[in-house]
């Protein structure tokens, strides 16, 4: 049996509490619950929109690592900390994955990984053909 392919992100969380930011299994592409962390380990500053920003960047960079693309989205979960932002990170949702048109829950949540985060967003696709 060969070993699912994986992808890392560099969140210091991965190794930390053991996952991958993303798997593929056959033609599914499963994408972590992804906060807004930059390349350096910090968290991406402004609000709600600039961090689902960066949520969506590193789970679309994943995908495509696993050779997936945006189209290939079917599914997605963005957990806010304030329902005031629900309309900003539904835009920068709808840039991102509005062509794919997935099946997409947006739920608030009490608390993240960081107090300063106010959204992670897990993301699932499948890929055709």
């Amino acid at each position: 049996m060969s070993p699912r392919p994986r992808v890392t992100s560099g969140s210091p969380y991965e190794a930390t509490f053991g996952f991958a930011r993303a798997v593929r299994e056959g033609n599914r592409i499963i994408v972590a619950g992804t906060g807004p962390v930059e390349p350096d380990g910090s968290t991406t500053p402004g609000g709600a929109a600039e961090q689902a920003e960066r949520c969506c960047t590193i789970i679309l960079a994943a995908i495509e690592q696993l050779g997936g693309s945006a189209g290939d989205v079917v599914r997605t979960r963005m957990l806010l900390t304030d329902p005031a932002d629900q309309d900003a990170v539904g835009a920068v949702h709808a840039r991102f994955f509005g062509a794919a048109r997935p099946a997409a829950t947006m739920a608030g949540v009490a608390w993240l990984c960081r107090p300063e985060w106010r959204i992670e967003i897990e993301a699932e696709a499948v890929i055709s053909g």
